[in-house]
């Protein structure tokens, strides 16, 4: 094993970097307006049941599914062009790559996501996120079940985990413990699952928005001994 580095930055995707939400949101409007509601809401419930099944949203394989009960409406094909043709640069948060490039300043910055091995490795490039972190991109089908692989590729003496989803924020602590600090950027849809938050422990940092480590102390996250119990930063 390569020397382990002092600290390595983990940055998930979803919502973190990327407005997913605003991404589900186009592609529903497009399901309606070119196939009609039965469809969109048809594929969405075949993607919410690969959902529970797989642990990701796999929109390639629900398009798939979709297209084996309607095999013989050729325009679903379109649905792939939409999919993969999408602008996904135009959904990156605000300053959200201004911050990929100063946590790369400050030590090694890697891409951590969930997915598909299509459609999110391709957010991942086309949102020019990946080129922005050297090409540092690990997606798994359960990153908080990876953490091994994740610490093999790039060992460090102490983490930091940006990520949208408490859930994960909370199960990587439990293993990891000290050797990471989990940092809370509130956007997106399961950021504020008001039953979420109350069940599961808080985070290490809580922001606003992803845009707001241009503003934070980052020594205090790199320092996590001297961190609060919880800071909070709002705007």
């Amino acid at each position: 094993m390569a020397q382990p580095h002092p600290f390595v930055f983990l940055v998930d995707v979803d919502n973190t970097l990327v407005d997913n939400d605003g991404i589900q949101q186009d592609l529903k409007d497009h399901l309606e307006q070119t196939y009609g509601v039965a469809a969109r809401d048809r594929y969405w419930r075949i993607l919410e049941d690969l959902m529970v099944e797989l642990g990701y949203r796999d929109y390639i394989g629900a398009l798939q599914t979709f297209r084996v009960e309607h095999p013989r409406e050729i325009e679903l094909l379109a649905m792939s062009s939409f999919l993969m043709d999408y602008p996904f640069a135009e959904r990156v948060y605000p300053r959200a790559l201004e911050v990929l490039k100063r946590l790369r300043n400050l030590g090694p910055t890697v891409i951590l996501s969930d997915g598909d091995v299509v459609f999110q490795p391709r957010k991942v490039e086309h949102a020019g996120l990946a080129r922005v972190a050297d090409g540092n991109v690990l997606i798994y089908i359960h990153k908080e079940e990876a953490l091994e692989d994740v610490e093999r590729r790039f060992p460090a003496e102490h983490y930091i985990l940006i990520d949208d989803k408490l859930r994960i924020l909370d199960a990587v602590k439990q293993i990891w413990g000290a050797r990471v600090t989990t940092v809370f950027p509130r956007q997106g849809q399961y950021a504020h699952d008001a039953k979420v938050l109350s069940a599961l422990p808080p985070p290490d940092v809580t922001i606003e928005r992803i845009g707001d480590l241009l503003d934070l102390d980052l020594t205090r996250l790199l320092a996590p001994r001297n961190l609060e119990s919880s800071l909070r930063m709002t705007q």
